[in-house]
């Protein structure tokens, strides 16, 4: 069952310029739930659609290596669990029910950032879309891709006044584990209102 998004919104209020002069990484949250309406827009400026057609991020030879997932604990509208975003229907499958937060948040090494985040998303590769075309070079193209990701991850956050921080520290296999997906985790951002 696919649980659509609100449509992400094509003009803000912050300029980029302001988004780029703000952003910076931040770990620690608010008890507070994130809305459909901004887990819509940081999804679609990760990896949704523009206005061309094409992915929001960048890839060499437009293979799109990613899987898009999130870990939900504390957004309105949506029951804990993990759920794949299909950046094509701008929607939200649902793959697991459960809280999850935790068993995560574990798997990076304890990290408070992650264990307490409202949402986490993670990035997961499919290196084989990419190097079935570039060979073993795809897999730094893979990587590069993932950082054109991550810096829309981190200025769209800013632009909505969230905070996110890039974690790479993780253990692969447990990540693994807890997602219970194929492809390799890459890269995880935990997403929620700024605290002190």
């Amino acid at each position: 069952m696919k649980i659509e998004l609100p449509v992400p919104k094509r003009e803000g209020r912050m300029s980029l310029e302001e988004a780029i002069d703000r952003r910076k990484s931040i770990r620690r949250y608010k008890d507070e739930p994130l809305n459909l309406e901004e887990v819509s827009q940081v999804l679609w400026a990760a990896y949704g659609i523009n206005r061309w057609g094409k992915r929001t991020s960048p890839s060499a030879g437009a293979c799109y290596p990613f899987e898009v997932y999130v870990v939900v604990e504390n957004v309105e509208g949506l029951s804990p669990g993990i759920y794949r975003y299909d950046g094509k229907a701008h929607a939200l499958e649902k793959v697991m029910e459960g809280h999850f937060r935790k068993a995560l948040a574990e798997a990076c090494l304890g990290q408070r950032c992650v264990a307490t985040a409202p949402l986490n998303i993670v990035i997961v590769a499919h290196y084989e879309r990419t190097t079935r075309r570039y060979g073993e070079r795809g897999v730094r193209y893979v990587h590069i891709d993932a950082g054109h990701m991550g810096q829309n991850i981190y200025l769209q956050a800013t632009a909505l006044n969230l905070g996110t921080v890039a974690v790479g520290a993780f253990r692969d296999d447990e990540v693994k584990k807890v997602l219970e997906v194929p492809g390799e985790p890459l890269y995880i951002f935990p997403l929620g209102i700024p605290g002190e």
